[in-house]
């Protein structure tokens, strides 16, 4: 069988756990040096993975921004930037999106109703594979391992954060808190409602916890809970 990716899930928060304002606006949670070493993480992965969802909400480019950083990823063999991944259900991608127009080689990854409609919509910018009749994160997972992909950066949404925290499928957490209160319920929260492995008692082991500048990061290991 081949191995699963290693699945790091990265968001920047605010002290009461969003991830943006209900507002029309982009909400900038980071600093500048959180956003570079939001690059470096990029720059050590093999593929990074977005929700549809966010992907169409917050249009991102998702670089590795640093000539730096890609030029030593060409150095070490690996394509200058990552595989890009996102996943939908419903196959609405426009392909107007920047998604698709920068960086290098991306992935959609679909349920298979949703395949040719996908393939239509973005012809030859992006490689598209169906998994089954419902998206199933374990073969999104294995599909990206048989890809090659050994390290995987998930930025969100908060339902794919979710989604992957309540089936045991995140190896870290890193979270970068931002001194900011939100306070808008309909704003979106970096992890919903779900039924969490081991139940809220169950305790995650931290790996690190530094500032960065304002912002405070910690990284946490799900799957090592006491």
């Amino acid at each position: 069988m081949t191995d699963r990716p290693y699945v790091v899930l990265s968001a920047a928060m605010s002290v009461d756990g969003y991830l943006d304002d209900a507002g029309p606006e982009r909400l900038r949670l980071s600093n500048a040096l959180d956003f570079d070493r939001v690059d470096q993480v990029r720059a050590a992965s093999d593929a990074i993975l977005i929700g549809a969802n966010t992907m169409r909400r917050d249009n991102p480019r998702l670089l590795v921004n640093s000539d730096r950083r890609r030029a030593q990823r060409v150095a070490d063999g690996k394509p200058e930037y990552p595989l890009k991944v996102t996943v939908t259900r419903s196959g609405d991608l426009p392909a107007d999106l920047r998604f698709w127009h920068v960086g290098g080689e991306k992935l959609v990854i679909t349920v298979d109703r949703a395949v040719e409609k996908v393939r239509a919509a973005l012809g030859d910018l992006a490689d598209v594979v169906g998994i089954g009749p419902d998206l199933d994160w374990g073969l999104v997972l294995d599909e990206l391992g048989r890809r090659g992909v050994e390290r995987l950066m998930v930025e969100g949404g908060g339902s794919i954060h979710t989604q992957l925290m309540a089936a045991d499928l995140a190896d870290e957490v890193h979270l970068a808190i931002a001194p900011l209160v939100v306070g808008q319920p309909e704003a979106a929260r970096f992890l919903g409602a779900a039924a969490y492995p081991g139940g809220p008692a169950v305790r995650m082991r931290v790996l690190e916890v530094r500032a960065v500048d304002d912002v405070v990061l910690v990284r946490y290991s799900p799957k090592e809970r006491v």
